[in-house]
């Protein structure tokens, strides 16, 4: 057996400067581990974090074509990571604060999860990208 631990998820993004500061005001990203630049490749990437060791690596390479979904099931249509998927404390003020002052699309309401105690949604970052907010009560 292997002995691993999650350590970031990485998105291919259009605007690295734009996802970074979206990303550090809406989740507060603002750490930055590690900035590279290979023009050679003509990547650019950096790595932020923030509490609780949430880790993100946002890579940007010009032409790149953005992935939409109209919803979250689509997403699967194509073998790849559909979505990123993070704990918040309150669901439903996660959710107005990403939606509302952060700009978040909305694309599923808080609803009840399949599992007792547990409530989610989805929401889109600015470039589309989706996210899972999820709720798990202490009971």
């Amino acid at each position: 057996m292997v002995t691993a631990r999650f350590h970031h998820v990485s998105l291919s993004v259009a605007d690295l400067t734009a996802q970074e500061a979206w990303y550090g005001s809406a989740l507060g990203l603002t750490h930055v581990d590690e900035r590279l630049e290979m023009p050679e490749a003509g990547v650019r990437t950096v790595v932020l974090s923030g509490a609780d060791d949430l880790r993100v690596e946002f890579v940007e390479r010009p032409g790149s074509s953005p992935a939409a979904y109209g919803d979250p099931f689509a997403a699967t249509a194509v073998q790849t990571f559909a979505h990123l998927a993070l704990q918040v404390p309150d669901l439903d003020a996660a959710f107005a604060r990403l939606t509302g002052e952060c700009g978040a699309a909305q694309v599923s309401s808080p609803a009840p999860g399949a599992t007792e105690g547990m409530r989610y949604a989805y929401i889109a970052d600015p470039e589309g990208n989706l996210l899972e907010l999820i709720e798990v009560s202490r009971g």
